[in-house]
């Protein structure tokens, strides 16, 4: 069973999402999760089995540009996640046509996602969801404390 998450879900979308995101904690996710579906611009859903939450996906209409789209809103794909175990059933493919479905539904045209350069997990999920790759980045910067702005 798949649902659309609702704040009383929040504490239950955290604890799935401390094992993806593993530098946050449990109450810091809760506090952004609530943040962020106070916007009404994002949605959150969960993915159960035998009434177990073993699941999330989280996408959101994005509006800035993102890379290899024409539109806007964007539908995106911000996170997705099935506890090992769970994984190679079908699970996530559910948890991203929820996601689709409702970009849709909020007059999206496109779809996309990114995932790290290094994050080969990632990139297999979205090639075998059909994501095409549009473009590759490197993020640079000039450590703060060592940069001196040229004169």
């Amino acid at each position: 069973m798949i649902k659309r998450a609702e704040t009383n879900d929040l504490e239950t979308l955290a604890k799935l999402a401390v094992i993806m995101w593993k530098n946050h904690s449990v109450n810091e996710l809760i506090n952004e999760f609530s943040e962020i579906m106070a916007n009404g611009k994002s949605q959150f859903f969960l993915k159960y089995e035998n009434d177990m939450p073993i699941g999330f996906a989280q996408c959101q209409l994005r509006y800035d540009y993102v890379e290899g789209t024409s539109t806007s809103p964007v539908g995106y794909l911000e996170g997705i996640f099935v506890k090992n175990g769970y994984r190679n059933k079908g699970y996530a493919k559910e948890l991203l046509d929820e996601c689709e479905a409702w970009a849709k539904e909020n007059g999206c045209h496109e779809f996309a996602s990114d995932c790290e350069i290094d994050n080969v997990n990632s990139l297999q999920f979205h090639k075998a969801m059909n994501f095409t790759e549009v473009n590759r980045i490197i993020c640079s910067q000039i450590a703060s404390a060592s940069w001196t702005p040229a004169r």
